[in-house]
């Protein structure tokens, strides 16, 4: 049979918060975090858990610890998908139930990142080009993005924007 009666589950938050750097990613993060893993009876859906962090930032993930309680795992360059995708389930099997990265901007734009890896694939083919070395790269991506929305736990990633000026005279 194709279809089924409609249910209403539980279902897991996957947000996104971008802003430019000081914009306050972090801290909004991990306060929405604690509101998630609180244990307030009145709010069932709420009950997630202990919450992790994946700290891109070099250790200023760290620096709210006097906000709530949370674990931390620093990550350094590379900034790799697979790397990504190895502390995300990693978080799971361990019982977390709010994950928090911040920031996912260097899986796209940082050192071993998805664009990283797009020039080292354009710069490797023999054509040299670049719409094809999307080839390689593209199922990577999608295996991060994959990952996040399949995670069985609650996931807020915060990302950096870019603040635009411009000179009148």
């Amino acid at each position: 049979m194709a279809f089924h009666k409609a249910e209403r589950k539980k279902a897991k938050l996957r947000l996104a918060l971008c802003g430019p750097s000081g914009s306050g990613k972090t801290y909004s993060a991990l306060l929405i975090a604690r509101g998630l893993a609180s244990p307030e009876p009145s709010i069932p859906q709420a009950k997630g858990g202990r919450i992790a962090m994946i700290d891109t930032e070099r250790g200023s993930g760290e620096l709210y610890s006097d906000l709530l309680e949370y674990d931390v795992a620093p990550l350094a360059p590379p900034f790799t998908p697979d790397r990504y995708i190895g502390l995300i389930r990693e978080a799971e099997a361990s019982g977390y139930g709010v994950l928090v990265i911040d920031s996912l901007s260097h899986a796209w734009a940082g050192e071993g990142g998805i664009l990283d890896m797009h020039d080292k694939a354009t710069a490797a083919s023999r054509t040299g080009n670049s719409f094809t070395a999307w080839r390689e790269v593209t199922p990577q991506h999608n295996a991060l993005v994959e990952t996040l929305l399949g995670a069985r736990l609650h996931v807020i990633v915060t990302m950096r924007t870019k603040t635009a000026y411009d000179l009148v005279d």
